[in-house]
């Protein structure tokens, strides 16, 4: 084999290893964003949901369908992405094997690159069958470095996963327990009628600072391991994002002016869960700058002061009122309708749809249960 081949072979594993190892660390070892914008795992997720998601918006019209759909692309991609990444270790070791003259031998032994390939594939996995061995110094030292650094990777791989299904469960226990709190889908207008009456109204910072801490775990997990953002809630009609903007919602009518309800704990939870979205837009890559406001017309706002009065909640009223909330909606609704069109989920309403019944109510009940059910999901 000519000089100036072997050359390139080994800077062409070199760099492939390397490019694996130093992705493999980002993900799953750096517990920090990385900003660098040509990274494996990044472009990686990006081919492959947005086709993904493409098929479901286009061609699944049933929602149930369409998010049974969606929720395979989380794990799926998360287990093809450590595939890449342990094929891209095998195939670099495999080349300088074959760069430094593939000094192998064995009773079935027949010279080439395959042969290669096959060899640095039974030693990275550990497999030891000892058909073929190494007959020379470089590839013995080739052949204990890739046992080594195969070892260790399946090592770190076996301890990542854990780490991220503990995260995926954390997110989600406080999703789900919106559900009662909030209705399904949650909506602002629920959270504050359902938390405005009795004590209730005296738990509602509390409520707050409960969700301010959600979402800084939300930001803190999910920059760590984004993969966890394409992971979907057990429900339909919940996600991490539906919660992050009902919250959103919530602490900006309180912001505006509820009576009775102190605004401290709201503007706390609205800074930390406005900067959720706006970090989580920016690590997703989700196009803010031409998102379009849609979620508020003026005839719902209207409708919304009323039910709120009517909840014994009236809100502050006036052009003031109006220039501010909509001032607090244009720092986060760019943010959530962006990530809203990226990741396929369909935002909340402000006010609940008529009739609307809440998850927990949905399996099937019969005669008093029923009428029972419906008034605790009403508050009364």
């Amino acid at each position: 084999m000519p000089l100036i081949l072997r050359i390139i072979a080994v800077l062409a594993a070199l760099l492939l290893m390397f490019s694996v190892l130093w992705d493999a660390f980002e993900t799953i070892v750096l517990p920090r964003r990385v900003r660098r914008r040509f990274r494996l795992t990044r472009m990686f997720y990006q081919w492959t949901w947005m086709p993904w998601s493409s098929f479901a918006r286009d061609h699944i019209k049933r929602e149930g369908r369409r998010e049974g759909f969606l929720s395979f692309f989380g794990p799926l991609a998360l287990l093809a992405l450590l595939v890449i990444w342990a094929a891209g270790l095998v195939v670099g070791f495999a080349l300088l094997q074959w760069a430094f003259g593939s000094r192998l031998a064995g009773a079935v032994y027949h010279s080439g690159f395959f042969t290669d390939l096959y060899y640095s594939g039974t030693t990275f996995f550990t497999l030891g069958l000892g058909d073929i061995a190494p007959q020379s110094a470089p590839a013995r030292f080739i052949t204990v470095a890739e046992a080594g650094l195969g070892f260790g990777f399946l090592a770190l791989i076996i301890s990542y996963l854990p780490v991220l299904y503990q995260a995926f469960s954390r997110r989600e226990v406080n999703v789900s327990l919106l559900d009662a709190r909030a209705g399904s889908p949650p909506t602002a207008l629920e959270l504050l009628r359902r938390s405005g009456t009795g004590k209730a109204r005296e738990m509602l910072p509390q409520f707050l600072g409960d969700w301010e801490r959600w979402a800084a775990e939300l930001l803190e997990s999910q920059l760590s391991y984004p993969s966890i953002g394409y992971f979907r809630s057990q429900h339909e009609n919940q996600s991490w994002l539906s919660a992050l903007t009902v919250i959103l919602d919530s602490c900006s009518l309180v912001l505006v002016g509820v009576d009775d309800v102190p605004r401290q704990q709201a503007k706390l939870t609205f800074a930390i869960a406005r900067h959720a979205a706006v970090d989580l837009a920016q690590v997703f890559g989700a196009d803010y700058r031409h998102a379009k406001d849609g979620r508020l017309s003026a005839a719902d706002r209207d409708r919304l002061r009323e039910a709120l009065a009517n909840a014994d909640l009236p809100i502050r009223e006036g052009p003031e009122a109006d220039k501010k909330l909509a001032h607090l909606r244009g720092m986060y609704e760019p943010y959530v309708l962006a990530l809203a069109r990226y990741f396929v989920i369909e935002l909340p309403p402000w006010l609940p749809a008529p009739g609307a019944i809440d998850d927990w109510q949905s399996s099937p009940l019969e005669g008093s249960d029923t009428e029972t059910m419906s008034t605790l999901s009403a508050g009364s």
